[in-house]
């Protein structure tokens, strides 16, 4: 299993910020907000009515219920409960679906490179095979449904797609999701940063297939990462198998964190509006100060928090580029090898940061770049 990279930046920068450097954190994709009160208040009031214990092994009914209103009344597609699954975060989810999936060594999951760096170590970790498909800037690194297509082979199991993207933000069009999902294999979508989109409309994969697994989750729309909740919607033939693997892995999700998920997804909290206008505000600051500094992107990122730009003119290799800015202007960024080989010559930008830091942050990697050029 490879490290992850953008971890080992942050270890490296907090290591100077002890030793006394002024570090912006730019490389880490965590909300800067804090959770919602009424969301905090839900979970406190849990704890102390004594909810304390083991839930039911898919989540509490109160839970998947909220789920799949909330999920019916985004995308217009109606969710059973049953086939709702309450899980600890949505890297556990992501385990649970490909251990379904992958029964065989040398199972096929189709992914996106440049993508998310935990996905082939997942699949890897159960023996399955990363079919890696290339993905163009031009193209927003969103998988097409030609490439995905081509990939298929006799031990293709599923095809994981992520939108909006990390590491690119970017959003799939939703012709291009709906042609993926009319390949005739499971799809695999996180949803995880859904909500967290800026002028256009995300798609959910269930609104163009039954044949889908949507992971989502709390930690990014509701700046909850450390509650860990995140949930599974999956075809009903595969629930009580995925029941089956989670009552053994993980036996059931936290009882007193599953009441700030009802609460999250009970009503509007203003706090979330405020945090995606500040997010926007960064977006569209970076979109013009990031072509200034000579880092390109070819397709303006739509949701996430995350930029996926160009350094290769600078450095051709990003994880020397990456620690080098580190170390002589005190800005992290991830380096674009984290995301597979197609992502060698970028950096990942993140804005979960505020305002005043990222153009202090901009400001030092402007002329960091100067003095390179």
């Amino acid at each position: 299993m490879r490290p992850f990279i953008v971890m080992e930046v942050l270890e490296r920068a907090l290591a100077l910020e002890r030793a006394g450097r002024s570090i912006i954190h730019l490389e880490i994709g965590e909300p800067d907000f804090p959770t919602p009160p009424a969301i905090v208040r839900s979970a406190v009031d849990a704890l102390v009515r004594g909810e304390t214990h083991y839930t039911d092994s898919r989540g509490t009914p109160e839970l998947r219920a909220s789920i799949a209103r909330h999920h019916a009344r985004k995308y217009g597609t109606p969710v059973p409960e049953e086939c709702v699954m309450v899980t600890m975060g949505t890297s556990p989810a992501m385990l649970l679906v490909l251990s379904l999936l992958i029964e065989q060594p040398g199972d096929e999951i189709i992914i996106g490179n440049p993508g998310y760096p935990c996905y082939p170590n997942f699949i890897r970790y159960l023996k399955g095979v990363p079919r890696c498909v290339s993905a163009s800037e031009s193209d927003g690194f969103q998988l097409k449904p030609e490439a995905v297509r081509e990939a298929i082979g006799p031990r293709t199991r599923a095809v994981i797609v992520n939108s909006p993207s990390n590491p690119a933000g970017t959003l799939i069009p939703g012709d291009d999701l709906a042609g993926i999902c009319s390949l005739g294999i499971p799809v695999i979508s996180d949803e995880i940063y859904h909500g967290l989109v800026y002028g256009e409309r995300e798609h959910s994969a269930l609104e163009f297939t039954e044949d889908a697994f949507v992971l989502n989750g709390f930690s990014k729309l509701f700046a909850m990462t450390g509650w860990r909740l995140g949930y599974i919607i999956g075809p009903a033939r595969h629930m009580r198998r995925l029941q089956i693997l989670q009552q053994n892995f993980f036996i059931s999700p936290n009882s007193f964190v599953q009441r700030g998920g009802i609460a999250a997804l009970a009503g509007e909290h203003p706090e979330i509006a405020e945090m995606k206008r500040q997010y926007d505000a960064r977006r569209r600051y970076l979109c013009e100060e990031l072509p200034r500094l000579g880092l390109s992107f070819a397709v303006e990122p739509k949701g996430a928090f995350y930029f996926f730009v160009n350094a290769s003119h600078v450095e051709p290799d990003s994880y020397r580029f990456a620690f080098d800015v580190l170390d002589k202007a005190g800005v992290a960024v991830t380096p674009g090898i984290d995301f597979g080989e197609r992502g060698e010559g970028y950096v990942r930008i993140s804005y979960a940061n505020s305002l005043e830091a990222i153009v202090e942050g901009m400001r030092r990697l402007g002329l960091y770049l100067k003095e390179r050029m």
